[in-house]
């Protein structure tokens, strides 16, 4: 199993740094953080851009991959998108991951006084974005037409460092957009379902993890070419509250065939609030007998 941790971007860089840093140092195979122009409970405080962060980190790392998580159409255009993402993948020398979801409700789309999209309208944006990622990271000279985004000759050059493109890892629990991470992506990540029972959230997360059998199967797709990663920290119980709750949230997501588990880095306030002993101590003393597996 491959373990992943998210940092958001909130700190100054002066005191960002030293946590990318001690990602790869800890040994965590994946670092990430969330794209977003404001989340939640934490939008009236600071905030920083994910793209710079991201560039930011692939200077003061060498080993760890880096992503996204997630973008979403809320407010990125493929097209200049394409161009930064390309950008990363180079600075991070082929380390990038790209982590996309449809993008819900709140502050992103607030900010900008637009009216709201139904999940319907915000499935059908996502499937477009993805697919038209897809086309301008893998052709020069890319040209689309759909109801959402246009690109006339879009040019790419050099292209990534990753060949044909960089991996996507989509966030998806409906079955539209489930059959969209079988089909486009490297990757598929859950949530589970909202719920604050935590026995509730590990059946869903069951259940979804069944239904994405279905969707790679419609799509013809090896279920071993596609990772499965679990975000433990959208269950009622903040996975790093203790030693014993990360032993426990990683043990179940292997039983329920989860190749990766991304946690958060603990935080002093809510939301993931604990302490940076718990993941010191998971870094240890457990993340290495989880990578043997």
């Amino acid at each position: 199993m491959r373990v992943g941790i998210v940092i958001l971007p909130e700190d100054r860089w002066w005191a960002a740094e030293p946590k990318w840093r001690a990602a790869e140092e800890y040994g965590f195979d994946h670092a990430w953080t969330y794209d977003h122009l404001g989340w939640r409970s934490l939008v009236d405080g600071p905030w920083f851009g994910a793209v710079p962060t991201l560039s930011a980190a692939a200077m003061v790392t060498s080993r760890i991959r880096l992503g996204t998580y997630v973008a979403s159409p809320n407010f990125r255009h493929p097209v200049p998108f394409t161009r930064e993402l390309i950008t990363l993948d180079d600075l991070a020398d082929g380390r990038l991951v790209l982590g996309v979801g449809a993008g819900g409700t709140g502050y992103d789309v607030d900010v900008f006084g637009g009216k709201e999209l139904t999940p319907k309208q915000r499935a059908d944006r996502f499937v477009e974005f993805v697919e038209a990622l897809d086309g301008l990271l893998r052709n020069d000279g890319y040209d689309h037409d759909g109801a959402h985004y246009t690109a006339r000759g879009a040019r790419n050059l050099p292209g990534p460092v990753q060949r044909p493109r960089l991996p996507f890892l989509v966030a998806a629990n409906g079955p539209r957009t489930m059959r969209l991470a079988a089909r486009l992506g490297e990757g598929w990540v859950t949530t589970g379902a909202d719920t604050d029972d935590q026995d509730a959230w590990w059946r869903s997360v069951a259940e979804l993890s069944s239904a994405f059998d279905e969707a790679l199967s419609s799509q013809g797709r090896d279920p071993g070419a596609v990772h499965r990663y679990l975000s433990l920290d959208a269950a009622p119980v903040f996975s790093l509250s203790s030693f014993d709750a990360f032993a426990e949230a990683a043990g179940r997501a292997g039983e329920l065939g989860f190749t990766d588990v991304v946690a958060h880095w603990p935080r002093s306030g809510t939301p993931y609030q604990g302490r940076e002993a718990v993941l010191e101590r998971v870094a240890d003393e457990l993340l290495p007998t989880l990578q043997q597996d």
